[in-house]
């Protein structure tokens, strides 16, 4: 099998008409839960897309152990009564024994919690906030069963602040955020590190996810007369805010978040986003694996270009099938087969994705750096990838 299955996004994956203690049919089943619906479908479609590519090619070369991999794709809508829905019909009806996603976080959060008391393996290529991995393993095995294949909130918050102080000279930001679990975790996370470093966040708003206009927020911010403002938010609200702010004539720099990489947001505000710098995953190493997955995703999908999230779903794709193949649970019942994938995911080691070298914490979390990008005109420069060392911002390549 290709390259010994080592991809992943955040799905269930089981083997179809399993009972326990009985035998399957011909198919592993695996979920995903995402939005595939609404104004941030883009997010759910490419992270699905990717991994439906992934399971493409496994099947290709005879899927494991004479059985293919079949997703299960449910939409969520970003929601978390949707995604919870999703779960119930991919846990309950559908039998997978692993799930990627979901995509958002305040979804994860809830799915994560579920996954912990059934002993379902969920795999979040994209929810970043700190708690999605903190949920207490309530199952009979007393086992983690939640992981990611995206850094964590508390690193990519720490390396923005450090980097918005240390690197960039800021002293005085404010910050215009989403009232969800993921844009509200980073902005407050930022700016307590930012504070204990001595700067100062002047201004600090907040919106509802699905606003149109941020002008009353956008024109208090200038008033506080800022360095710089930081949104950690999703395309849609941030291509909004960064038009209303030309509009309004504010030329102090924006900062961002890991939500800024996914690639609509240069269709939606192309005028609107020189200038910007943020916070998001680590530029992989370039590498054959990399390179054939956004050939063969592009080729797939009329020539459409995955993002960073969309690269975590195709590496947590090839985690989970990698963990079912070494499992054997051919014959095995579905609380079973659960439990075998979920210690060979955490067993993952030096795992080679698309994503470079993948290792998981104890507590699911992926070990990793941050990386920093510079937006010029619509194309986003890599500055590096940094960690945090001693409490000082080191640039790691």
């Amino acid at each position: 099998m290709r390259k010994a299955i080592a991809f992943a996004l955040v799905a269930f994956v089981c083997i179809a008409g399993a009972v326990a203690g009985g035998a399957s049919e011909d198919v592993y089943k695996i979920g995903f839960i995402g939005p595939l619906t609404g104004d941030n479908a883009n997010y759910g479609i490419r992270c699905s897309n990717a991994a439906k590519l992934a399971i493409s090619e496994i099947n290709a070369a005879g899927g494991i152990d004479g059985k293919q991999l079949e997703l299960i794709a449910e939409d969520s809508e970003g929601t978390v009564d949707k995604a919870l829905a999703s779960y119930e019909k991919l846990a309950y009806t559908d039998d997978v024994c692993a799930i990627i996603g979901p995509v958002f976080t305040s979804p994860a959060l809830a799915v994560a919690q579920r996954c912990q008391e059934d002993g379902i393996v969920m795999i979040s290529p994209s929810a970043t906030h700190k708690d999605v991995t903190a949920q207490p393993a309530t199952n009979a095995d007393g086992l983690n069963y939640v992981f990611r294949t995206v850094p964590s909130d508390a690193l990519q918050s720490d390396v923005a602040a450090h980097y918005f102080y240390e690197i960039l000279g800021y002293r005085n930001l404010a910050s215009l955020y989403a009232m969800n679990d993921y844009s509200q975790g980073l902005a407050l996370g930022m700016k307590d590190t930012f504070e204990s470093l001595g700067g100062k966040v002047v201004a600090e708003e907040t919106c509802m996810v699905g606003d149109k206009d941020f002008r009353t927020q956008l024109t208090q911010i200038r008033a506080a007369n800022p360095e710089a403002i930081y949104i950690p938010n999703y395309t849609v609200e941030d291509a909004q805010i960064l038009e209303q702010a030309a509009q309004l004539g504010i030329t102090v720099p924006f900062l961002s978040s890991d939500g800024f990489s996914d690639p609509e947001i240069y269709n939606l505000a192309p005028d609107f986003t020189d200038g910007v710098i943020y916070v998001g995953p680590a530029q992989a190493e370039a590498s054959t694996i990399l390179s054939d997955f956004q050939v063969a995703y592009g080729e797939m999908y009329n020539g459409d270009a995955p993002d960073s999230f969309a690269t975590n779903s195709y590496d947590a794709t090839y985690i989970i099938a990698g963990a079912i193949d070494r499992a054997d649970i051919a014959e095995a019942g579905v609380d079973d087969q659960r439990l075998a994938v979920r210690d060979e995911v955490a067993a993952t080691k030096d795992f080679q994705g698309a994503n470079g070298t993948l290792n998981f914490a104890a507590n699911g979390d992926l070990v990793a750096s941050q990386g920093v990008y510079h937006v010029e005109g619509t194309t986003p420069v890599y500055v590096g990838s940094f960690q945090i060392v001693d409490g000082h911002i080191v640039q790691v390549d």
